[in-house]
């Protein structure tokens, strides 16, 4: 290294600060775990106030529950397609022994299949992109179903032992 190299001040991006302190910390640990404690060392010495830290700590913990949300979401989303697909293939199935066996032919079952499945694909499409705002608009309707639903049952609940009682 030249003098002109150990002059030259370095400068990084927030991101790659993030990576570099996360990879640090990685190697330092020997374990996959680091109790709360040792958390707040790290950020004391780093100039972090813990105050801070309790709100890096709540986004965290939101950003968590979202994504593993968003995981549910994702299954049921695919579930909902496996039912359709089922679903298509049962119908399409019996219509189509039905065209044969009666007019020995496919007959209009294919323009219900061809229909039905380019519908089926649009909705696979659909269940499979997992980013922009017609996902997002979807989650977040998934998600307002979802809690509007426990409500009312919190509800119905309350209502119904306040009868028995």
């Amino acid at each position: 290294m030249t003098n002109s190299d150990s002059q030259i001040t370095r400068t990084y991006l927030q991101e790659d600060i993030q990576e570099i302190l996360y990879i640090a910390i990685c190697r330092k640990q020997d374990n996959e775990e680091m109790t709360r404690q040792e958390l707040l060392d790290i950020a004391t010495e780093l100039g972090i106030s813990s105050q801070d830290l309790e709100l890096a700590e709540q986004q965290w913990r939101l950003q968590k529950q979202e994504a593993d949300e968003k995981l549910v979401f994702n299954a049921y989303r695919r579930n909902r397609l496996k039912q359709n697909l089922v679903q298509f293939g049962i119908v399409n199935s019996f219509l189509i022994v039905i065209n044969l066996v009666v007019w020995h032919s496919i007959g209009f079952a294919a323009f219900i299949f061809l229909t039905w499945g380019l519908f089926l694909s649009l909705r696979t499409w659909k269940t499979y992109q997992l980013e922009g705002e017609d996902y997002e608009t979807a989650f977040k309707a998934w998600r307002l179903k979802k809690t509007v639903g426990k409500s009312i049952n919190a509800f119905a609940d309350k209502v119904l032992k306040g009868l028995q009682s």
